[in-house]
C-alpha cells in the first residue's frame, strides 16, 4: 500500500511556503512540474491565546514548567514515521507519505503548544467523543477529528459559519437534530454535537463504504468528494482522488493522520502534555420556564463564566424553557440549589432581566392640534371602551389617573364607554 501511494499519490514534495504564511503548505508535484497550494484545516490555524482564555482551560489546565523534555523537535528517517503509524491500534488506514510527514513536522514544530493544550482539553472532551462514536459502532480513532475541526475549542467559528467542537454548518446541523436559533445554538453542546457527529458520520460511511473519503466529505461535503470521484475516472480511493478535491481536503485526511500520530507520540518530540485537574462533577436539570444567567447566579452559588462554559450552546443569557423544554448543566451544588430554591429563581429581578412585552396597546385616535405658542405640540384622545376604568386606561395610555381628571375635568371616577377623552 505505501508503495501504491508514493506512486499514485504524486510522488509529492512537500516545503512550507516561501511566503511564510501559515494557513497553507505548497506541493511541488513532481510528475507536472507544478506547485499546489493546500490549506490548512482551520483547527491548525488557530491562535493559541484564545484557546488559553476558554473557561475549562483557565480554570482547569496549566502547562507544566517542571516538564524536563526539551524544546528541541528531533528528525526520524521515514521507517520509523510507517513503524510509529502501522503500530497504532486503528480501524482506518493510516499510510505514510512525505504530504503525512509535512503535516507531523507541523503538529511537532510550529504548533507544539497547540498540541500541548490539546492533550490536555483532551480529559475534558475525549470520553465524550467515544460514547458518541461508540454508540454508532464507529472507529474510536475518529475522536481526533475535533482536533483539527476546531483544535478543542468549542467556542470555534470557521470563517464559513461552521461552529463548535465539530464544525457544523447550520444545514446539516439541523439535518441531525441540533437546534440553532437567535437563542440556542446545539452545535456548541459538546454531547447533543457529538452524537449528530458519529450519526453524520455513519451515514457518510454507507455512502463510501472507506474512511478517507468519509472523512474528506465530511471536510467539505459529499458533494465535492462525488465530483472528485468522477473527474478521476469513477476511481473511489481518496489518494486517486486528491488532485481533484478543494485545497483544503486535500490536507485533510493528511492532517487527520498526523493528529493521531503526534497524539499517540508526543513523547518522542519532547512535547510536554498541560497538567489537568478534573473539574468538579456536573448534573444537568430540564427547565421548562425561562430562566436568566444572572438569576442562576445569583441563587446557585456560580460565575457567570461557569454557567456559560458549562452552557455553551445558549447565544444570549436567557434559557428559552418556555418554548421547549431545555436541559441546564451546572456543578452537582449548583443543581441542588436551584432544585432547592424553587421558583424564587425565577422570580428573582424578572420584571428587569425580562423586558419583553407579552401584550401590548395600540395608541388610538390621535387628534393633532397646533399649539399655538411652539407651533407643533398636539392633544390626543381616546374612547373608552366597555369596561375601561380611569385606571385601565391611564396604564394603558402612559400616564397618571390624576393627569386624565384634570384634561378632562372628572372629579370622580365615573366614565361613559364610547365616550372620548384626552389623554394628552
Amino acid at each position: 500500500m505505501i508503495q501504491r501511494i508514493k506512486t499514485i499519490c504524486l510522488s509529492l514534495f512537500v516545503t512550507l511556503s516561501p511566503l511564510g504564511a501559515q494557513n497553507e503548505i505548497t506541493v511541488y508535484d513532481d510528475r507536472t512540474g507544478q506547485n499546489e497550494i493546500i490549506d490548512l484545516p482551520e483547527g491548525m490555524t488557530s491562535d493559541i491565546d484564545s484557546l488559553l482564555q476558554e473557561w475549562n482551560v483557565k480554570n482547569y489546565l496549566a502547562f507544566d514548567e517542571n516538564c524536563e523534555s526539551s524544546q528541541e523537535n528531533p528528525t526520524f528517517p521515514k521507517e520509523t514515521y510507517i513503524s510509529r503509524l502501522s503500530r497504532m491500534p486503528n480501524i482506518m488506514e493510516m499510510p505514510y507519505n512525505e504530504v503525512v510527514r509535512k503535516f507531523i513536522d507541523q503538529y511537532s514544530g510550529r504548533l507544539r503548544r497547540s498540541v500541548s493544550y490539546m492533550l490536555g482539553a483532551c480529559n475534558f472532551y475525549t470520553p465524550i467523543f467515544e460514547e458518541a462514536l461508540e454508540s454508532y459502532q464507529l472507529p474510536l480513532e475518529l475522536k481526533y477529528l475535533p482536533i483539527i475541526e476546531s483544535a478543542l475549542n468549542p467556542q470555534a467559528t470557521s470563517r464559513v459559519g461552521a461552529a463548535g467542537l465539530w464544525q457544523f454548518m447550520i444545514t446539516t446541523g439541523k439535518t441531525y437534530g441540533l437546534e440553532v436559533n437567535s437563542l440556542i445554538d446545539e452545535r456548541r453542546d459538546p454531547i447533543k454535537s457529538s452524537y449528530a457527529a458519529a450519526h453524520y458520520l455513519k451515514d457518510l460511511y454507507g455512502i463510501y463504504g472507506d474512511w478517507t473519503l468519509v472523512i474528506a466529505a465530511y471536510n467539505c461535503g459529499p458533494a465535492n468528494v462525488n465530483k472528485a470521484i468522477r473527474r478521476a475516472g469513477d476511481a473511489r480511493d481518496y489518494w486517486t482522488i486528491y488532485p481533484y478535491l478543494p485545497r483544503e481536503t486535500r490536507g485533510y485526511v493528511p492532517a487527520f493522520i498526523a493528529a493521531n500520530y503526534i497524539m499517540n507520540y508526543y513523547c518522542d518530540h519532547n512535547i510536554c502534555p498541560v497538567n489537568t485537574r478534573l473539574p468538579a462533577s456536573t448534573d444537568t436539570i430540564l427547565i421548562h420556564r425561562n430562566v436568566h444567567f444572572d438569576q442562576i447566579v445569583a441563587m446557585c452559588n456560580v460565575t457567570p463564566e461557569e454557567v456559560k462554559a458549562l452552557n455553551p450552546q445558549y447565544r444570549t443569557q436567557m434559557i428559552p424553557g418556555e418554548t421547549r423544554p431545555c436541559t441546564l448543566r451546572l456543578p452537582t451544588h449548583g443543581i441542588s440549589a436551584f432544585i432547592e430554591a424553587g421558583d424564587s429563581i425565577y422570580n428573582y429581578k424578572s420584571d428587569e432581566l425580562f423586558t419583553n412585552r407579552k401584550e401590548t396597546a395600540v395608541v388610538e385616535n390621535v387628534q393633532p392640534q397646533r399649539n399655538n405658542r411652539r407651533g407643533r405640540t398636539g392633544s390626543r384622545s381616546v374612547t373608552v371602551r366597555p369596561g375601561d376604568t380611569l385606571s385601565t386606561i391611564a396604564k394603558r395610555n402612559g400616564v397618571s389617573v390624576n393627569q386624565l381628571r384634570r384634561l378632562n375635568g372628572i372629579k370622580g371616577s365615573n366614565i361613559r364607554a364610547g365616550k372620548r377623552i384626552r389623554i394628552r
